[in-house]
């Protein structure tokens, strides 16, 4: 029987349930970084897929617009009253892609810095409701490194957010491979959050409007996940640990195909940049990331996903402001599954992931 997508309905406050409820992909930003964005804007210079992502939010008067340009700068209040009305206890935020890696190297670097700043002292004044994801600038992979270790020793974050691509260019690169050794020394989680779709990717994705949310993040994020593991990275750095939203963008549910045929792929050797790696990329899924389920409140994705990567491996996200529905938080706590389970998933797993 196929299963049913779960219908939404006027939404209900969630009820006390006897775990915490912590959602672990929540975006906000900074006016300093959005200042920048606009000067980008202004010069010509933004490429197509920035101009399409944060040019459309921060120009359109539509309502979905407003509600999120407004929430993203919210580090008080209204956040607090979202949060209160959607029955979440803690929310670990990170800045909005694309973040600081649309700017030139001087200027991200020191964007990257002042936004940790701003976010530890929001974290400062609500300690008790938020946590937080260090932004770095791989665009310097020697300074973001830098900044992976003032924002774990001076700043008390344990996990680090990159947007997926830099400007086209892939973490796979070992150019930018001390963004891992620091990321492993200090044991702190890279999220990679999807971002715009770089240039040589977009058109055929946003000519039918599939180049977001919807498809087209995913699919990016996806590939550079798989980029990552097929090029050796976890070999290099076996303790790396990742972290993947969205059920994982998809990758859970493609292991079997991804395994079958990248060791067919390995055996033909039909490209010079597919080598032998240790292990199969499912176990690299198993065994170095985590996923959330940031924008899928659907009991049947979740469940292969636990299944698949095991429960402590699963971890609750709401993705606001760009997915703020009161209701997927009733639908998920009413998931059939043990409370001990259900912990995890809302809970414990994030504690232990970001050291809460």
């Amino acid at each position: 029987m196929t299963p049913q997508m779960p219908q939404t309905q006027s939404p209900a406050r969630p009820a006390k349930v006897p775990y915490k409820r912590i959602a672990t992909e929540e975006a906000f930003a900074t006016q300093d970084m959005l200042d920048i964005y606009n000067k980008i804007f202004a010069s010509g210079t933004a490429d197509a897929g920035f101009q399409g992502l944060m040019g459309f939010y921060m120009s359109s008067p539509s309502e979905r617009a407003q509600h999120i340009m407004r929430c993203l700068v919210d580090l008080d209040q209204l956040r607090i009253q979202h949060m209160d009305e959607s029955g979440i206890d803690v929310a670990i935020l990170a800045l909005t892609s694309p973040g600081v890696q649309v700017m030139d190297p001087a200027t991200a670097v020191s964007v990257a810095i002042n936004s940790n700043d701003q976010l530890a002292e929001a974290i400062r004044r609500h300690p008790t409701r938020f946590a937080g994801m260090i932004t770095v600038a791989p665009q310097d992979p020697a300074a973001a490194a830098k900044e992976i270790e003032r924002g774990v020793t001076k700043l008390g974050m344990n996990s680090v957010v990159i947007n997926s691509h830099t400007q086209g260019e892939y973490l796979s690169d070992p150019k930018f491979w001390d963004i891992f050794a620091a990321a492993e020394a200090h044991d702190a989680p890279i999220y990679l959050h999807p971002n715009a779709l770089p240039p040589q990717m977009l058109q055929p994705f946003q000519e039918c409007g599939l180049d977001g949310a919807i498809y087209g993040f995913g699919v990016e994020t996806g590939l550079h996940a798989m980029r990552i593991i097929t090029a050796g990275v976890f070999d290099r750095f076996p303790k790396l640990r990742m972290i993947l939203g969205h059920m994982g963008e998809a990758l859970p549910y493609w292991a079997y195909r991804l395994d079958y045929m990248h060791q067919a792929t390995v055996r033909s050797k039909r490209y010079d940049s597919m080598k032998p790696i240790q292990k199969r990329p499912s176990e690299y899924l198993c065994e170095n990331f985590y996923i959330t389920n940031s924008g899928v409140a659907w009991e049947h994705a979740i469940k292969f996903a636990q299944g698949f990567m095991g429960v402590d491996r699963v971890l609750y996200a709401m993705d606001y402001p760009y997915q703020y529905a009161v209701d997927e938080v009733n639908i998920l706590d009413n998931m059939n599954m043990s409370l001990e389970d259900k912990t995890k998933f809302f809970q414990t797993n994030a504690e232990t992931v970001f050291k809460l």
